[in-house]
């Protein structure tokens, strides 16, 4: 818990009182690698605040083909907020790249927390900015526009010591490449 309160704090103080009902939410949950925290066609109700391991986001296209959205290692939350909000089936999966330690909370509780706490609402609003606004924006124009090797150097700055617990295919596709591609333009850094 106590490291799930440090990460609230990096976006603002939250009040005792605030931090006890979120308390009150909060499960801890292990998942084994492979596991799912969310199935693709799943409604998802649940944040998982990441303590320990990795998990995935990823898309299956109809032909098969993996497209990985964001990782998720220690220190993040996961979730398929897009689906949440809307109570809509998830088009992603969150699966567990290694073994997992979460802690999590049901996302319409926790919102509606924020109708009785000042403070875990502005919160909501830092995050929301933060990770929905202010990074993806960039993110969204360089997959867009970058080449592959800056976005591969991109994806270091931004996942920094998380290349060693990921495949090769892993990162490829979450670059939006071939795993061939990708050696190459190891090769060349």
């Amino acid at each position: 818990m106590e490291q799930l309160r440090a990460k609230f704090d990096t976006y603002g103080t939250l009040s005792e009182e605030a931090m006890e009902d979120l308390a009150k939410l909060i499960r801890p949950h292990s998942y084994a690698k492979g596991d799912y925290f969310l199935k693709e066609g799943q409604t998802p109700k649940n944040v998982g605040f990441v303590v320990k391991g990795l998990l995935s986001q990823y898309y299956a296209s109809p032909d098969g083909d993996m497209v990985v959205k964001k990782f998720f290692p220690e220190n993040h939350f996961a979730g398929s907020l897009p689906a949440m909000l809307t109570h809509a089936p998830s088009i992603f999966a969150i699966k567990a790249l290694e073994a997992t330690e979460t802690l999590e909370y049901n996302f319409y509780d926790f919102k509606a927390l924020t109708a009785k706490h000042h403070d875990l609402a502005a919160f909501y609003i830092r995050y929301m900015e933060l990770h929905w606004v202010i990074e993806k924006e960039p993110l969204e124009i360089s997959f867009r526009y970058d080449n592959a090797k800056t976005r591969y150097a991109n994806f270091l700055k931004d996942y920094p010591n998380l290349e060693p617990r990921l495949k090769q295919h892993e990162i490829a596709s979450y670059l939006g490449i071939t795993p061939t591609q990708l050696s190459r333009i190891r090769s060349e850094m």
